[in-house]
């Protein structure tokens, strides 16, 4: 039997890298293997990859020496970083310097990093169209991925910069799911207008993911955008309503509202989707249904994920 090549796959125990892992280790035909990094190998998601096949290896992203370790040997890596789970830019953009750096070292023969778009390259700071949050953003989570691309390419790594789209699992997760108003009525509420907003099953972004590295080097260099869908809020609501059989409608709120929400996050949200709106050609163009179809034939559209996954929407 040849040497498989392995695939060092950060966040393999969360939705993009879980997603990756899983595509590759239930391909018995395929060219690689899994090491899947985790902080913790004892967790049971840790277990089940291990029971699949994976090999499961203990570091952090935010400790170089564990990062190195965990790509000694490999032919590529899946780097991603978790904003939510810290809201700081500045420690994502330090771990990206990290994972490039370390992957440099290594000599990875190809590496995918999870990015977005720098906002800031569309709206200006000293443009108060969208507010500047923290001093020198305007949509953090966003900004700090996309900056850190130069890490990459300053370091000289053999990269494909892959860009994810909303997830629709955030009517499940995040909160966005139809709500119930005072007139006992369900909507959802987005800041979109009546702009399409591409989006995806968080399952699908790991299998295009494992669709990009086995297209290999014509990737290299490259931005691809992943999508499984591309529908305004409206038709959202329609699919919805289809799926529920009880009306939905949307709530069409500003920007300006939105980020006067008052959650966690509500002013990095409300900047993100006025992008989405007011930029709609330059997100959607790069966010490639028929591509992303093409590295993962199992594609889900929005109606497909919903048959699959609305009864584990939470609905109040």
């Amino acid at each position: 039997m040849s040497q498989k090549k392995i695939i060092t796959v950060f966040g393999a125990t969360g939705a993009q890298g879980g997603g990756l892992a899983r595509a590759i280790l239930n391909d018995p035909n395929s060219e690689f293997a899994v090491r899947a990094v985790t902080r913790d190998p004892e967790s049971d998601k840790a277990k089940e990859l291990v029971a699949m096949g994976a090999e499961v290896v203990k570091a952090d992203v935010d400790d170089p020496e564990s990062v190195r370790k965990a790509l000694e040997g490999a032919y590529g890596a899946y780097f991603v970083t978790f904003f939510w789970a810290h809201f700081s830019p500045e420690k994502e953009m330090a771990e990206a310097k990290i994972y490039a750096d370390a992957a440099k070292e290594a000599g990875l023969k190809h590496v995918i990093w999870s990015t977005l778009e720098d906002v800031r390259k569309y709206v200006p700071l000293d443009d108060d169209s969208m507010p500047t949050l923290r001093g020198k953003y305007k949509v953090p989570h966003f900004d700090a991925k996309g900056e850190s691309d130069q890490y990459f390419i300053d370091a000289g790594v053999p990269v494909t910069f892959m860009l994810a789209s909303w997830y629709f699992d955030n009517l499940i997760y995040f909160g966005a799911g139809p709500k119930r108003g005072e007139d006992g009525k369900f909507s959802i509420t987005f800041a979109m207008g009546d702009k399409k907003m591409a989006g995806i099953a968080a399952a699908d972004i790991g299998k295009c993911a494992y669709g990009i590295f086995k297209k290999g080097e014509e990737t290299i260099g490259k931005r691809i955008g992943v999508a499984g869908d591309q529908v305004t809020c409206a038709e959202m609501a329609k699919t919805l309503t289809k799926y529920l059989e009880e009306e939905v409608t949307y709530n069409e709120v500003t920007p300006e509202q939105y980020r006067g929400f008052g959650f966690p996050g509500a002013d990095d949200l409300g900047n993100m989707f006025q992008f989405y709106r007011d930029f709609d050609e330059v997100c959607n163009s790069v966010r490639d249904v028929n591509y992303s179809r093409e590295l993962n034939p199992e594609l889900q559209s929005f109606e497909m994920w919903l048959e699959e996954n609305g009864k584990r929407i939470p609905l109040e």
